[in-house]
């Protein structure tokens, strides 16, 4: 069996992609540069947005005076990601295409890339629902309970989960799982992949056997997802997820590895450089985080079985997020542990969810949903310096070169682990 390469063999082949991706961050930063100086060129500016949150606040005022309105999270059809206010009277209006006047005052070209607050007074509202908003409104009319009908919304049109929901299912350790990302991508590609592959072999031996089979299944998969990651307003993690399936692929295709942390380095340069907002998007990171630590297990225990690998994985990218968890959110519950069996068990759930849906028996795991939720009402809060979390980054990178490192990392995963634990105890 012949040996895979690496990606780059020189470095002076890895010195001329990192300038290409330079240049091509400099370009996008230009065009945004362009876009930012447009917005705040006058006093006022004028944008179509579409509204991802809607929730209501309550300020008290220095008289005293209560004050309630609704705080809106919109995203601009030109890239940027915003927050503004409106009347109480507002109608909910998730999903919504909306034409605003902004008032940009003061604004920074770091808050224009990353996000920011601009007052304003919408102008019209899109009467007619899109895609996504029918899609919301089929899946909650086929549930009774509403909060479970936003969990399947949040599962397949990346809708925001109410409060209450994202507190239970933080508690539960399984907010990954209501975030559309990678792992819900895999198992996507693997559906789309198994459903496509006899009819295609069929067409494919009676009029073109000359052409890769395989290579035309993933131009078709590759294809489908793309059209879903655009569905979606092309989420951070998804985005992430989908680059990488593009670049393993392109890169398996012509016999180089794949599972290599130069293919990881490489996709995550290749976004920023394009999209250079993701460097400020969470979720991106996070889910960049999760690819590192499967990477950084196969790369030290790749002669391992693969009922082996299989086995301990999930434990591993538990213990090794488990950090990141807690500095960012700070819940830990009893049941927390338990997301490594969830998360196994959510591969089976998600397609059989859809499969549901798809013949109208949507509601069916509903009452098991409701259970699932209710384990999720208490937890504690733990607080952690960020420090800790810089410093855990800092192991995790010197690992890639060095196996004491790897198993520092290990063992100080498995200290917040029981930091944790002492907490709940």
């Amino acid at each position: 069996m012949l040996e895979r390469v690496s990606l780059f063999s020189t470095k002076r082949e890895l010195f001329f992609a990192l300038g290409f991706f330079l240049f091509i961050l400099c370009y996008s930063l230009l065009i945004e540069y362009q876009n930012y100086k447009n917005l705040t060129r006058f006093d006022t500016a004028q944008t179509n947005a579409t509204i991802l949150k809607q929730y209501k606040k309550i300020k008290t005022t220095q008289d005293n005076k209560t004050r309630t309105y609704h705080i809106l999270k919109l995203k601009s059809h030109d890239g940027y990601t915003f927050y503004t206010t409106t009347k109480l009277s507002f109608a909910p209006s998730i999903g919504k295409e909306v034409t605003l006047i902004l008032t940009p005052k003061e604004l920074t070209f770091y808050a224009f890339m990353s996000s920011f607050f601009a007052y304003s007074y919408i102008i019209h509202t899109e009467a007619s629902p899109t895609l996504k908003q029918k899609l919301n409104n089929a899946i909650a009319a086929a549930h009774e309970n509403q909060e479970i009908a936003n969990i399947y919304q949040a599962l397949y049109s990346a809708a925001s989960l109410e409060t209450k929901l994202q507190a239970a299912f933080s508690n539960l350790g399984v907010s990954h799982l209501l975030a559309i990302s990678g792992f819900h991508l895999g198992i996507l590609s693997m559906l789309l992949y198994f459903l496509l592959r006899s009819p295609y072999k069929y067409i494919h031996e009676r009029l073109f056997p000359y052409r890769h089979q395989n290579r035309d299944l993933f131009i078709v998969v590759a294809f489908l997802l793309l059209l879903y990651l655009l569905f979606l307003d092309s989420p951070p993690s998804v985005m992430r997820a989908f680059a990488m399936l593009v670049v393993g692929f392109f890169l398996y295709d012509r016999g180089l590895k794949i599972i290599s942390m130069q293919t990881l380095f490489v996709s995550i340069l290749l976004l920023l450089a394009f999209f250079p907002r993701l460097v400020f998007a969470l979720g991106y990171w996070l889910s960049v985080a999760g690819v590192f630590y499967i990477f950084l297990f196969l790369l030290y225990f790749k002669e391992k079985s693969k009922l082996w690998q299989f086995l301990v994985l999930p434990f591993w990218v538990y213990l090794l997020m488990l950090p990141y968890a807690l500095v960012i959110f700070g819940n830990f519950s009893f049941w927390h542990p338990l997301s490594i069996l969830w998360t196994s068990l959510f591969t089976l759930f998600y397609p059989l969810s859809i499969f549901l849906h798809l013949i109208g028996f949507g509601d069916l795991l509903d009452g098991l949903l409701e259970s699932f939720i209710a384990f999720g009402q208490n937890a504690v809060y733990i607080e952690l310096h960020p420090l800790w979390l810089g410093a855990f980054i800092s192991l995790s990178l010197l690992s890639i070169f060095k196996k004491i490192a790897m198993f520092t990392l290990l063992m100080s995963a498995c200290s917040f682990f029981i930091y944790a634990v002492y907490h709940i105890t």
